[in-house]
């Protein structure tokens, strides 16, 4: 039974193979590991390099757009005043000719008037024309006050020049006269 008892018993040797063994494949593991993290580290850089040029890409073309935007943003209007210069050449044309009478110059200038309204309304200017309203000091400029006692108090008397606006927010006030 002693003889027995000895084989049963692993050897010291056999115990150092499989320790050296076990080692090994643990090594084996943590240099596939490493190369894993080292792959996975590199395709990590290479998208935030790549992440980072499509930034500055798009700064680029952002600020080109924008430069654009701001060289071509008044075409449109440009276009459609082309249309009242037009008709202002036409006007002196006609008023050149001969024939013309004072009343065909004046219906020239009315319409080149509407045609200029017209265009303004197009792009958001609206005429402010506060002729018989009250009084606003957001929209009118006073020019001068006239006690008149059958008329309101604080009520526009005459326009003296029409105000504008763009988009609702004031351009230039209607300077008007007021009773005072």
């Amino acid at each position: 039974m002693t003889k027995k008892k000895a084989q049963d018993k692993p050897t010291k040797s056999t115990k150092d193979k499989s320790t050296k063994a076990e080692q090994e494949n643990k090594a084996q593991d943590l240099k596939t590991q490493l190369e894993d993290a080292q792959k996975s580290a590199k395709e990590s850089w290479d998208k935030l390099l790549r992440s980072e040029a499509e930034i500055q890409n798009l700064k680029r073309r952002n600020a080109r757009d924008l430069e654009n935007a701001h060289k071509f943003a008044l075409d449109g209007f440009v276009k459609s005043l082309l249309e009242v210069k037009d008709s202002v050449t036409m006007g002196i044309k006609t008023a050149q000719e001969d024939g013309a009478t004072i009343e065909h110059i004046i219906e020239g200038l009315e319409m080149t008037n509407k045609v200029f309204l017209s265009t303004m309304q197009r792009f958001g200017v609206e005429e402010v024309n506060p002729q018989n309203e009250a009084f606003n000091p957001d929209f009118h400029e006073a020019v001068t006050m006239i006690p008149m006692p059958d008329k309101e108090s604080n009520s526009v008397l005459e326009v003296v020049q029409v105000g504008f606006t763009l988009n609702g927010r004031l351009v230039r006030p209607a300077m008007v006269v007021v009773v005072q």
